[in-house]
């Protein structure tokens, strides 16, 4: 099993954010392109890490990230 990952572009980083599973708003961190499996076989996913109001960070996939409203 590989232990690779990469950063991946995304326009809304370091932008505030929602979470649209969860509805949690936070900034966008970073975006990753991870290995999520706990097999032998790989799967891939790109995770959005989203810091919260209480500086903690979170993930979730980043097709669920939109941009907050003000």
């Amino acid at each position: 099993m590989s232990e690779c990952y990469e950063y991946v572009p995304h326009r809304l980083l370091r932008r505030r954010v929602r979470d649209i599973a969860s509805g949690v708003e936070g900034v966008l961190m970073a975006v990753i392109n991870e290995n999520v499996s706990d097999t032998g076989i790989e799967r891939w996913m790109e995770l959005a890490y989203i810091r919260g109001a209480s500086g903690r960070e979170f993930t979730t996939a980043a097709a669920n990230v939109e941009e907050a409203g003000w």
